[in-house]
């Protein structure tokens, strides 16, 4: 009776492994086919540079920014 019982366990716990591992790997395959699907019928559109020079006038510009929001909230107190 016991080992009857035992190997009830072991062969339910194994399928149900198996029925858990089965799912994911078919989980994995799905998700990278279909991301290989979007990849290719939706690329990424591609970037257009920009016609204003980047560097310190963006940052001096939002550090001007920032110090006003930061008076402006001062005054309100």
């Amino acid at each position: 009776m016991q080992e009857t019982l035992l190997q009830q366990g072991l062969d339910i716990t194994l399928f149900g492994m198996g029925v858990v591992f089965s799912f994911l790997l078919l989980l994995v395959i799905g998700t990278g086919i279909m991301s290989r699907i979007i990849v290719r019928n939706f690329p990424e559109p591609e970037s257009i540079p920009s016609t204003r020079p980047s560097g310190l006038g963006d940052e001096a510009r939002l550090r001007a920014i920032a110090k006003a929001a930061i008076e402006q909230h001062r005054k309100r107190k």
